[in-house]
């Protein structure tokens, strides 16, 4: 499937802004069955000086400093990406999950050092009881992985009501799990928070969603929008994506733009500025299928 992909972020400022410095994490990232992108990111005001690089998960970064008065920024992203599908590992044939915890637990036991990274607190997410307890009719004794994550993915799915305005980026996820309300970053991050909570490594992926609903339905929530959903490990298999806001394992619906512990390695623009006092973010992102 070929994508073609417009994410235009514009900051309207309360006052005039002299200097401002912007992290820009918008360029997908080598994964399995995505091809190599083609990208242009325009900024307005054109930045005095930008530098790219990796960052500690792999991610591209785009360095912007913009000078000079200013009192709107628009960070405009031109995508085209192709994507293939992916075999899935049969769920009723992955190792069960509490040879998955007792392997995360030691490199010598046979988890990558990368994979134990992903069992400790994050900004976002901190492990806890009720996470565990959550998460525990899941992981019956002796269930394979996948099966126990497909079935935490579809109860989160089922319990949780998507609403847009239920929360932000600063509702802490025991507040998510008590009011069983919120969006594909919330749900993520709950997930997330039960798998660590019980010693399973699992990582943050934001990126973009395309759907192709029937007739007069609407898309899976999260289409047309920067979109969350999560991977876990396993040995042998690797990282394993699964979507807990559409109850879904990814495939070619899905592009993959970073990863990293919770939102806060991924976040698509961060910045700081000399001046303004405030603003008003407009985020707008379109998400559809081309040929050549």
């Amino acid at each position: 499937m070929r994508y073609r992909i417009r994410h235009i972020t514009a900051y309207e400022y309360h006052a005039s802004v002299s200097i401002s410095h912007h992290q820009i994490r918008l360029r997908p990232r080598a994964a399995p069955g995505q091809m190599p992108a083609q990208q242009e990111i325009e900024i307005n005001p054109v930045p005095r000086d930008t530098a790219s690089r990796l960052d500690y998960h792999g991610n591209h970064v785009l360095f912007a400093s913009v000078e000079g008065g200013h009192s709107r920024l628009e960070i405009r992203s031109d995508l085209d990406i192709e994507i293939a599908n992916v075999s899935k590992p049969a769920p009723a044939e992955t190792p069960r999950w509490e040879h998955v915890r007792e392997s995360s637990r030691g490199i010598q036991l046979g988890a990558s050092l990368e994979a134990s990274e992903f069992l400790f607190d994050s900004p976002y997410v901190k492990a806890g009881d009720e996470f565990a307890d959550y998460a525990k009719p899941s992981f019956v004794a002796e269930r394979p992985i996948l099966e126990a994550v497909l079935d935490l993915t579809g109860r989160i799915y089922r319990d949780f009501k998507f609403d847009p305005t239920a929360t932000d980026i600063a509702t802490p996820i025991g507040q998510v799990l008590k009011e069983r309300r919120g969006v594909c970053q919330d749900f993520a991050h709950l997930q997330i928070a039960c798998l660590r909570s019980i010693g399973l490594p699992a990582r943050y992926i934001s990126g973009y969603i395309n759907t192709h609903p029937p007739a007069g339905q609407p898309k899976l929530a999260g289409a047309d929008a920067t979109h969350a959903w999560v991977a876990f490990y396993c040995p042998g298999l690797g990282w394993i994506d699964v979507d807990p806001t559409n109850n879904l394992m990814p495939t070619i619906e899905h592009i993959t733009v970073a990863w990293g512990r919770d939102y806060s390695d991924v976040s698509p623009i961060r910045g700081v500025m000399l001046g303004s006092g405030g603003h008003t973010l407009k985020v707008s992102v379109d998400v559809a299928e081309f040929s050549s």
